[in-house]
């Protein structure tokens, strides 16, 4: 049987799966080390090296760990509007001296080879985002020990995460930073989403399992609110990649308290999906342009992030961030978990305070 979620960690803390780097072994293990659940993400990886990264963390932890998996998007994407937006980007290619990529190669192994080797070698859990597994896939999970968490924006997805078998859900909320986890992309949805706080209160409303809260948070005192208000735990990604443990390119990291920096947006101009970054010239010039198309317009902007960052050009790198970013701090992960502890408690016991308990 897969244990509980209180079994998995000595703090209510998770630390978010942050594909593209930032979410690296070291990451991981030194969040898991300090009482926290560390999670690696298998996004834009190969099922090979995901299995390599999951092979790092255990060798420098023994404490509980999870990964996350990108479910596979149904081709709706538009292909004439992806070449409309190639085109579009034509001049940054030539800026940046670097072609666009091919927006029919994933560049990595699919869904299926990851599911397949992480039952074969069951690590404590397994998270899912951009969909929700079948019934079949999570109860062969929960036969291998691995506690499952299907990643929600909406009380009706909760629902059906439950009722497929997931142990957990975790509640992302319009603040949170990267890809918004919509289990369907509508073109035609505003995407405004629901705040984090009023969408834990109606997920608790709607199913019983456990709720892991994420969005925006960056202090313990938030942490203390969103428990509050139904949540069992919280999920922070913004927090922890300003950590040096972090594999986030230094310009990320200096640019989330950089004040040329000040607002985050939900954009579709690097992946084709709605994802919340620090707003830059690449957002401003291309956002309103970017169709609907992931991971196709992920792979055509690939090498365009990648020679931006080797130019050390943060106007053109994909900059994630939560609501929350001019908070964050440059701590070591293991000292930042503790903080955030701290903080939580202090919260916690200043409402007991006045309330005269």
């Amino acid at each position: 049987m897969s244990s509980p979620l209180t079994d998995l960690c000595r703090h209510p803390i998770v630390q978010a799966p942050m594909a593209g780097g930032a979410s690296c072994p070291p990451l991981v293990a030194a969040v898991a080390e300090a009482g926290g659940l560390g999670f690696l993400a298998a996004g834009y990886k190969t099922a090979d090296g995901m299995y390599e990264e999951i092979k790092q963390v255990r060798a420098a932890t023994g404490q509980p760990f999870g990964v996350n998996v990108f479910m596979p998007q149904p081709p709706h994407a538009d292909p004439g509007a992806i070449d409309l937006y190639r085109q579009r980007l034509a001049a940054e290619a030539d800026g940046y001296d670097t072609p666009l990529g091919d927006p029919e190669t994933d560049g990595e192994d699919g869904y299926e080879a990851k599911t397949a080797l992480l039952l074969d070698d069951p690590v404590p859990v397994v998270s899912f985002t951009f969909g929700c597994p079948s019934r079949d896939t999570l109860d062969a999970f929960a036969r291998v020990g691995t506690y499952t968490i299907v990643t929600v924006t909406t009380a009706e997805e909760a629902q059906l995460a439950q009722w497929a078998g997931a142990d957990a859900v975790c509640v992302q909320g319009i603040e949170a930073g990267g890809h918004q986890s919509t289990h369907h992309d509508d073109p035609q949805a505003d995407h405004t989403g629901i705040g984090l706080l009023s969408l834990v209160a109606q997920v608790r409303e709607t199913v019983p399992i456990p709720v892991i809260a994420a969005g925006g948070l960056m202090r313990g005192s938030q942490i203390a609110a969103v428990l509050a208000a139904g949540g069992d735990a919280v999920q922070l990604g913004t927090a922890f990649l300003a950590c040096p443990e972090s594999g986030a390119h230094p310009l990320h990291k200096q640019a989330l308290t950089n004040p040329l920096f000040a607002r985050t947006v939900l954009t579709r101009a690097f992946s084709g999906r709605p994802a919340r970054g620090l707003v830059n010239r690449f957002v401003r010039e291309h956002g309103p342009y970017a169709p609907a198309a992931y991971p196709q317009i992920h792979q055509v902007t690939a090498g365009l992030r990648k020679a931006a960052a080797k130019a050390g050009d943060a106007q053109g790198m994909a900059l994630w961030a939560g609501q929350g970013h001019r908070m964050a701090r440059d701590l070591p992960a293991g000292k930042l978990v503790g903080v955030l502890a701290a903080e939580l408690q202090a919260a916690r016991a200043a409402v007991s305070v006045r309330s005269g308990k």
